[in-house]
């Protein structure tokens, strides 16, 4: 009985994994309905963008945006690794962050470091669903850091939280900018 409940345990994993990508695009389409669908019943939906720019190449730069490797720069980010079950950052990868006294599960749905695309998913049960996407370019000896935090409320109460967040998400930039390049720097010497 209990190799039969690991198999099925295992299964859904791995059926779960598969569809990982699928999952990004069908929460980018659902977001992109709520938001433009908008009724009187409708959830609050935020998009919000920022950029700075790293003074670093991105070959430096785009490691500093995978789950693991951001907690070098991220104050407090502490995230715990579902999968893989060590923290190793790859694509896919499946993690939890406490928000006081809530948790919000991440799903890694694109980590491509070498051209400068990296993007997660998470949710706060019954709260929100975010879509963090970061592009990052190239510019000699520095990289431009494009930032889109796109946020949904779930629930009436939610609504006011994630208008609120989508303020800080808008005024991130210049923290961002200086805790990373920060981190550079000290890391260069």
């Amino acid at each position: 009985m209990k190799g039969a409940a690991l198999f099925v345990v295992g299964l859904v994993c791995g059926l779960l994994f598969m569809a990982i990508p699928k999952v990004g695009a069908h929460v980018r389409t659902l977001l992109h309905a709520m938001h433009h669908g908008a009724s009187a019943g409708a959830r609050t939906h935020t998009d919000e963008n920022f950029t700075f720019v790293a003074h670093a190449p991105i070959e430096q730069v785009a490691p500093l945006f995978a789950a693991d490797k951001e907690r070098v720069w991220a104050p407090h980010w502490n995230p715990q690794f579902i999968y893989p079950t060590t923290a190793a950052d790859q694509p896919g990868m499946v993690f939890a962050v406490a928000h006081d006294h809530l948790q919000s599960v991440w799903v890694n749905t694109d980590l491509d470091l070498k051209n400068g695309r990296i993007q997660y998913v998470y949710m706060i049960p019954d709260a929100l669903v975010t879509v963090i996407t970061l592009r990052l370019t190239p510019q000699d000896n520095r990289t431009q850091v494009d930032v889109k935090y796109e946020r949904t409320a779930l629930s009436a109460e939610a609504d006011a939280h994630v208008r609120h967040m989508a303020e800080g998400d808008r005024n991130a930039g210049p923290d961002w900018e200086k805790r990373v390049n920060g981190y550079l720097q000290q890391a260069s010497q």
